[in-house]
């Protein structure tokens, strides 16, 4: 019977799994892998990342932009510790990843030889496969093993590979069954659904909360939301799912959030939640509205608000199939209310659009990004008050992509994803967006995207803060300590690192750093110097006279410069 290096017949799995790339760094505990990858570089290629940790942030963008298995690995020891925090991003954003880890030859495991870690024991909480191959014969199959866990349960798959069984020659046969690797949707039941349109018909301020369950869905979400004049909210990690101008998306709930979605849920009286997890839930829907949940895992049932009515299945399909089920509901004073409140959360924004004050706000440099975004752009936001702004300010149009690190909310993924994002979309236009906090993190990897030439749009907005936190120490009335940053002219390091780079000061060098970046085939680096002052808190206004004085009100109006920007109740009366 013919005979297959052990490294090779692993790396044809990968191929078999449509994986056609892998970040890393090698290491001497990992060269058998490397050498298997060298031999099958035209089927898998192998991108060179500068720190593990942008590799693991990068693969696990890849499945969140993709639905794919992203892949990653680390050598023996220090390389394998450095996978954790993306790993962890990937496991809490529910996303497969494969994670290869070198480790010591299999005759001088148990010896304390140098590097050499008990590795299983450090991945056992991250992942929902830990294995370590015990022969050279089982390599290609634990591998295969380890990808369908990744895919079957949405989580993170890890493969220790002692370095000397990839060297060894084994019989060579058909491994891989990603042929056989299939997905289905779950149909809602019909009884479900009529059971809860007495909900619906009955409501008489209703929202449509939706998240990354029903991705790719608009036209059912917006059928949904017309037939039953129906506000829409989402998730942050849904952004994209609705265009942001569509008249009844009110954009996102809590912190990270916008005015009109967390005034509705407030005082909704039926909550249709679907396709999501949003872990806020309990501090921003009214907890006395009913509550319609549909998900694909009933776990999930009743985790983020008491449930009235549970329907296991598709989101899509349940919403789909509610238009054709139930009576159609005319548009009245709730859904006219929320309409108006969001044409004047957006016009409030823009009224800071052409602000040519120093240091910059934020708004002006949106306004660049939308100017210059192509119709199928990917951006990926990194985790702050970049995150909040980014998804306040960015109008996307349903063709575009949005990616951050979630529930994990690691800072530094910014950078990491732009280079997964170009990998994927090599024809598309890629922006990052990093605090200075976030983007100091993972700088070193702006190499990546210059090595292999990733024309990709880093934007860094430094406030010399960690923003996000400073604003929280100013909730809990502490000193504000430890939240102050060293500045850096980033735009330098860009250009040191081989990008191109602008430093902005001004709002007059806006408009030309931005279109010189849209002309671009490298890398650019952009960094625009902003004030250090806190986003509106949507998540603690001061705006309704029932709970506050027309000093409070006023003060608070005088510190965010609110205006023409009534609640949602004054629209209502």
């Amino acid at each position: 019977m013919a005979k297959i290096n052990a490294g090779v017949a692993m790396v044809n799995v990968l191929e078999a799994w449509g994986i056609d790339h892998i970040y890393g760094i090698p290491g001497g505990s990992f060269n058998s892998t490397m050498d298997a990858l060298y031999h099958e570089r035209e089927a898998v290629k192998y991108v060179q990342v500068r720190h593990e940790e942008a590799g693991a942030l990068a693969a696990a963008a890849d499945a969140k932009l993709t639905g794919k298995v992203g892949a990653v690995f680390g050598s023996a020891g220090p390389g394998a510790s450095h996978l954790i925090n993306g790993l962890y991003d990937a496991q809490m954003d529910h996303v497969p990843v494969l994670a290869l880890l070198g480790q010591v030859a299999s005759t001088a495991m148990n010896y304390n030889a140098f590097q050499e870690l008990n590795e299983n024991p450090m991945f056992a909480d991250v992942s929902v496969y830990n294995r370590t191959v015990m022969t050279p014969e089982s390599l290609p199959h634990v591998i295969d093993e380890a990808i369908k866990a990744a895919y079957q349960q949405k989580g993170v798959a890890v493969v220790t590979i002692p370095v000397d069984f990839g060297f060894e020659e084994i019989e060579e046969a058909e491994i891989a069954t990603a042929k056989n690797h299939k997905t289905g949707v779950v149909f809602p039941d019909e009884t479900d659904l009529k059971a809860a349109l007495p909900l619906i018909e009955a409501a008489h301020q209703p929202v449509l909360y939706i998240g990354q369950g029903v991705r790719g869905n608009f036209d059912a979400i917006k059928a949904f939301s017309e037939h039953f004049s129906m506000p829409v909210a989402a998730s942050v990690l849904a952004k994209g799912i609705v265009p942001d101008l569509y008249e009844n998306f009110l954009g996102f709930a809590a912190r990270v959030a916008t005015k009109p979605a967390n005034e509705a849920l407030a005082d909704a009286d039926l909550i249709v939640f679907v396709g999501s997890d949003f872990p806020f839930g309990r501090n921003f829907f009214n907890p006395s509205a009913k509550f319609i949940q549909v998900d694909i895992d009933a776990a999930k049932f009743g985790r983020r608000h008491n449930v009235d009515q549970s329907v296991l299945g598709d989101g899509a399909t349940a919403l789909r199939r509610w238009v054709e089920l139930g009576t159609a509901r005319p548009a009245d004073a709730w859904l006219k209310a929320n309409q108006e409140n969001i044409r004047n959360w957006h016009a409030w924004r823009k009224s800071f659009y052409n602000d040519e004050s120093t240091p910059l706000r934020a708004e002006p440099i949106f306004k660049e990004i939308n100017r210059i975004a192509e119709q199928d752009a990917v951006y990926v936001a990194d985790v702050g008050n970049v995150t909040l702004n980014a998804i306040r300010h960015l109008e996307m149009n349903g063709e575009q992509q949005f990616t951050t690190s979630g529930w994990f909310a690691t800072m530094g993924n910014g950078v990491p994803g732009g280079i997964a994002a170009q990998l994927t979309y090599p024809d598309k236009q890629v922006f990052t967006f990093s605090g200075d906090g976030g983007f100091a993190m993972q700088m070193q990897d702006v190499i990546t995207q210059v090595k292999y030439k990733l024309p990709i749009i880093n934007v860094v907005f430094s406030n010399d803060a960690f923003g996000f936190i400073e604003a929280e120490q100013e909730d809990t009335e502490q000193q504000k300590f430890g939240v102050f940053l060293e500045g850096a002219d980033f735009g330098k390091v860009g250009e040191a690192l081989g990008a191109d780079g602008f430093t902005i000061t001004e709002y007059s060098q806006l408009e030309p750093a931005f279109t010189a970046a849209k002309a671009s085939k490298r890398p650019v680096v952009i960094d625009v110097k902003i004030k250090d002052e806190r986003p509106l808190p949507v998540e603690a206004l001061q705006l309704e006279p029932e709970k506050f004085s027309v000093e409070q009100i006023n003060a608070f109006k005088e510190k965010y410069q609110v205006h023409d920007m009534p609640t949602l109740r004054e629209l209502l009366k």
